[in-house]
C-alpha cells in the first residue's frame, strides 16, 4: 500500500491515469465536443508523459459497449466506454440492455454539456452544448445501470473512479454510468495524490447460506429424476469444473436453456443438449442455475409436484419487473461456490442412493447415446437443395474450426451441432435481446484473446444492427481480423416464428412477403468488408460452403485479413412453425 504523486494537466488526464492504475485496458470511445481534456491526457499518454488505458476509437456507440462487453468475457476486468453526451448515450442504450441483463461489468462515461455558459475554461463554446443539455441525461439509461453519478469537482476523481469500479465488479456484476460536465473534466490541474493501489475493494462473492444448501442437497440425494437448467453459468470458465463434478458424480443431468455460454464440455456424460423439454415433465427436482428462464410456462409441461430450486447471485432475477417462476427454495450465493457446498452435502446424503444413481446414470447414457446419433446423422448430412439451411451451416463450421477457436452467435443457432470442449470458446446473445451485439462482442474477445481466432455468425438483420462499417473500421484500424457468417435468409426470422406462433394459420402464414418481416432486396453484405481491406464472399449454394469456409479462415489466419461470408439460407414457414415451438 502507498501514495503516489503526479503532476496533471487538467481532471480528464487525472482520470486516465486512475483508470490505468485500476488495472482498466482499454477505452473504447466515439468522441464529441466534450472530449478537449480527454484527448488532452491520451495525447501526453502516447508520448510517455502519462499513463491510460488503451484508446480504441469507436465510430458507433453501441458497437463500442458491446466491444467492451467482449474485452470483458475475454479478460474478466472491466473496461470504460466514452460516450458524447446525450447523443452518444442514446446509441449505447441497446448495448447497455444487454451488458445488464447478462451482468457485465463497465464503467460507462458520458460527457455532460457544459453546465457555465461563459467565463471559465470548457465553458460553452460550441451551438449544440445548449440543445444538447438535459435535465436529467444518467435518467435515459438509469434502469439499465447499478450505479449513476455526476462528477461535481476535481478533488473527488478518486473516490468517484473507485466507487464506479468496486460497485461494477461486485456481484451481481453490471454497468455502471457517470456523466462528466466538460468545464470540470477542462480543471484540477496541479498535484494528483492518490492510492496505489486502492484501498477500496469490490464486494467479495456471497456464500451460500448452510440451512439452504442442505435443504437443497437433501432434495436432490432423495429424486429419483433431478435436473439441473442453466442459462448464464459459464460466464466465468473456471466455475465450470464444480458443475461438471457435480453432475457427473450424483448423475445429474444439465440442460444449457439458451445457454449463452459453454457450461459443459460438449463430451461431458450429463450435458443433455439445450432442450428442457423433453426432461420437465418427469423431473422432480429441477435446479435453475444462474437461470433467469428455465422454462416457458406457455410451452413447456412441468411436474406440478416437482421442488424447484434457484441459485445464483441475484437467483429471483429482482431487475426484472415480472419473473414468477415457482421458486421452493432460492440460495442466494457465488454459483461455484454453492455447488461446491452442494457437493459435499450430498456425498453426506446419498451413501445408500449408489443404486438410484447406477440406474440414473444408466438411462442418462441411453438418452446421450441417442442425442449423439442424432448429432452425428445432423453433422454429416449432405445439402439438401441449393440453400444452405442453418442445421448445415453449424456442422460445415463444427468441421472447419478448432477446439481453441471462439465461437460468437447472434441468431437462432443449432449450437448443439458444435463440438465446443475447451472452456470458454462459446459466447451467446443476451437474453435482452438487443440486436447488434454479436460484431463488437467478437472484436472485444479479439481484442482480449489476440492469439485465439474468433468467428461470429450472425443473422442478416443482427449483421446490419451491428454496425458493420464501423466494425469493419475497427478490426482493420487495430488489426483484429475475425471471421463473420451472415445466415442470410432476407427476412426476421424471429419477427415470422413470433407472428406464426399466435396466427399459425392467418393472413401472415399464408402471405408471400408478409409486411415488416422480410429484407428484401438484401444487399451484397460481402462487400461492405471490402471497403476495409477484408475478404468478402457471397455463397449461394450449399455445396460450396465447406470450401468457403476454408477461403476466410485462411484469410483470418494466414493472410490476417477479417472475412465475411454472406451465405443464403433457407428458412421455411414450417422451420418458423416448429420453432415457435420451443
Amino acid at each position: 500500500m502507498g501514495k503516489r504523486t503526479i503532476e496533471v494537466a487538467s481532471t480528464g488526464e487525472a482520470l486516465l491515469e486512475l483508470l490505468a492504475d485500476r488495472g482498466v485496458d482499454y477505452i473504447f470511445g466515439n468522441a464529441g465536443t466534450d472530449f478537449p481534456s480527454i484527448i488532452e491526457g491520451l495525447s501526453k499518454a502516447a508520448a510517455g508523459q502519462s499513463r491510460a488505458p488503451i484508446p480504441i476509437t469507436v465510430p458507433h456507440e453501441n458497437l463500442a459497449v458491446s466491444m467492451a462487453h467482449g474485452a470483458y468475457l475475454a479478460t474478466g476486468r472491466a473496461q470504460a466506454v466514452m460516450l458524447h453526451v446525450n447523443v452518444g448515450t442514446a446509441n449505447a442504450v441497446c448495448g447497455l440492455l444487454n451488458a445488464a441483463r447478462e451482468a457485465i461489468p463497465m464503467l460507462v462515461a458520458a460527457g455532460r454539456t457544459p453546465i457555465m455558459e461563459d467565463d471559465v475554461l470548457g465553458s460553452r463554446s460550441v451551438f449544440i452544448h445548449w440543445g444538447q443539455e438535459m435535465f436529467d441525461q444518467a435518467g435515459m439509461v438509469r434502469e439499465m445501470v447499478k450505479w449513476d453519478y455526476e462528477l461535481r469537482r476535481a478533488d473527488q476523481i478518486e473516490a468517484v473512479v473507485d466507487r464506479a469500479l468496486t460497485v461494477a465488479m461486485s456481484a451481481p456484476r453490471g454497468p455502471v454510468y457517470l456523466t462528466m460536465p466538460r468545464e470540470v473534466l477542462a480543471d484540477g490541474a496541479g498535484a494528483l495524490a492518490y492510492d496505489s493501489p486502492s484501498r477500496r475493494a469490490a464486494a467479495t462473492a456471497a456464500a451460500p447460506n448452510t440451512e439452504a444448501v442442505g435443504r437443497a442437497a437433501a432434495w436432490l440425494a432423495e429424486s429419483e429424476n433431478p435436473l439441473i437448467v442453466t442459462g448464464s453459468f459459464g460466464r466465468n470458465p473456471a466455475d465450470v469444473p464444480a458443475l461438471a463434478a457435480l453432475a457427473e458424480a450424483y448423475a445429474v443431468p444439465v440442460v444449457g436453456y439458451r445457454a449463452r455460454y459453454l457450461f459443459l464440455p460438449s463430451y461431458h456424460p450429463m450435458h443433455l443438449g439445450h432442450d428442457p423439454g423433453p426432461l420437465l415433465s418427469a423431473a422432480d427436482t429441477i435446479v435453475a442455475l444462474d437461470c433467469d428462464v428455465p422454462w416457458i410456462p406457455k410451452l413447456h409441461d412441468v411436474n406440478p409436484d416437482a421442488k424447484v430450486v434457484h441459485i445464483g447471485d441475484d437467483p429471483l432475477f429482482t431487475g426484472y419487473p415480472m419473473r414468477s417462476f415457482r421458486a421452493d427454495l432460492a440460495i442466494a450465493g457465488d454459483a461455484r461456490a454453492t455447488l461446491e457446498a452442494l457437493s459435499a452435502a450430498l456425498e453426506e446424503r446419498t451413501h445408500d442412493r449408489a443404486k438410484s444413481i447406477a440406474a440414473r446414470r444408466k438411462w442418462i447414457a441411453a438418452m446421450r447415446a441417442e442425442q449423439d446419433a442424432a448429432k452425428k446423422a445432423a453433422q454429416s448430412a449432405t445439402p439438401d437443395g441449393d440453400r444452405a439451411t442453418i442445421g448445415y451451416v453449424a456442422a460445415c463450421l463444427n468441421k472447419a474450426i478448432g477446439s481453441g477457436d471462439t465461437v460468437v452467435t447472434e441468431t437462432a443457432f443449432p449450437v448443439g451441432l458444435l463440438d465446443r470442449t475447451e472452456l470458454g470458446t462459446y459466447y451467446g446473445t443476451s437474453p435482452a435481446g438487443g440486436l447488434g451485439w454479436g460484431l463488437g462482442a467478437a472484436l472485444g474477445l479479439k481484442l482480449g484473446r489476440p492469439d485465439r481466432r474468433v468467428i461470429a455468425v450472425v443473422g442478416d438483420g443482427s449483421y446490419m444492427f451491428g454496425n458493420p462499417t464501423p466494425a469493419h473500421f475497427v478490426s482493420a484500424a487495430n488489426d483484429l481480423p475475425f471471421l463473420t457468417v451472415i445466415l442470410n435468409n432476407a427476412m426476421w426470422g424471429a419477427v415470422r416464428r413470433a407472428t406464426l406462433s399466435i396466427y399459425p394459420d392467418g393472413a401472415a402464414a399464408v402471405s408471400n412477403r408478409a409486411p415488416l418481416t422480410y429484407l428484401e432486396p438484401a444487399p451484397d453484405y460481402e462487400k461492405i468488408v471490402e471497403a476495409s481491406g477484408g475478404y468478402g464472399e457471397k455463397v449461394e449454394r450449399a455445396s460450396d460452403l465447406p470450401a468457403a469456409l476454408e477461403r476466410a479462415l485462411h484469410a483470418v489466419g494466414v493472410e490476417g485479413r477479417q472475412a465475411v461470408l454472406n451465405v443464403l439460407t433457407a428458412y421455411s414457414d414450417a422451420d418458423a412453425k416448429r420453432d415457435a415451438k420451443r
